[in-house]
């Protein structure tokens, strides 16, 4: 089984930059998109081999998931149940035979750092706990845009961010929970070597050079390790200031 993972930066522009050259050619069996900023009635997407679920921000324009499916899940839920968390479109849940798939879009703690509190004490704890909570059922896959460079070894240049959104010492511990917790970080499961990057800036002409961060991932419950048999990074693909990332598993 394929599942791809896309923060897109705008599903209509993004369809306008070849998206559906690489969904048609990678041919997953799932799915994932993050920061559509649309809705369903605003996208003319065609996918007669999938079904979509989607999850929208309240707020026009902004944030916003959503999952394409080859298979019909057992179940689908939006967002963690919990109201303040639950307005800006940021998960969905499919529950299948085997495992739960999670869809997330983690709120950015903004340049000045004035959304890091609620990131760190509210919004990490209660995610945290949420697929904690799914995996005392079944084992859980969740992809997305994390906004968080894990390590120094995820980002180009480590010194100069360490105060910055996406590596502050809070953020990093909130993912230092989440592999303390049984999940795999996928990639790093099968690569510990750097330059491997799934964010550039648009500035300075950064991708080019890779001047990146890695804060898109694919974390698996520590009970399917023996049915992982890769993770990607598909750098080369255009079309957002992310790049797509995949796993291939076994069910």
């Amino acid at each position: 089984m394929k599942i791809v993972s896309w923060n897109v930066n705008g599903i209509r522009a993004c369809l306008k930059k070849d998206f559906m050259t690489f969904f048609q050619n990678i041919d997953a069996d799932i799915f994932c998109i993050q920061e559509t900023k649309a809705s369903i009635d605003q996208v003319d997407l065609i996918t007669p081999d999938y079904t979509q679920y989607w999850n929208s921000a309240e707020k026009k324009g902004y944030s916003g998931t959503l999952v394409l499916s080859k298979d019909i899940p057992l179940n689908e839920n939006y967002g963690l149940g919990i109201s303040k968390h639950d307005d800006e479109g940021r998960v969905i849940t499919l529950e299948y035979q085997d495992f739960y798939l999670v869809n997330v879009y983690t709120p950015n703690s903004k340049r000045d750092l004035s959304r890091l509190g609620y990131r760190q004490q509210e919004w990490d704890v209660d995610f945290l706990s949420y697929v904690n909570e799914l995996q005392l059922d079944k084992p859980v896959i969740f992809c997305g845009d994390l906004n968080v460079a894990h390590k120094e070894i995820d980002l180009k240049n480590p010194k100069s961010n360490t105060r910055n959104a996406g590596f502050t010492k809070e953020e990093r511990i909130g993912f230092d929970n989440i592999v303390s917790n049984e999940f795999i970080d996928t990639f790093r499961f099968f690569n510990s070597e750097g330059d491997n990057y799934t964010w550039w800036s648009y500035m300075r002409r950064a991708r080019e050079r890779n001047i990146g961060w890695r804060i898109d991932y694919f974390c698996i419950s520590k009970s399917l390790k023996e049915n992982l048999n890769n993770a990607f990074i598909y750098s080369e693909i255009m079309g957002s200031d992310h790049c797509p990332i995949a796993i291939d598993i076994d069910f």
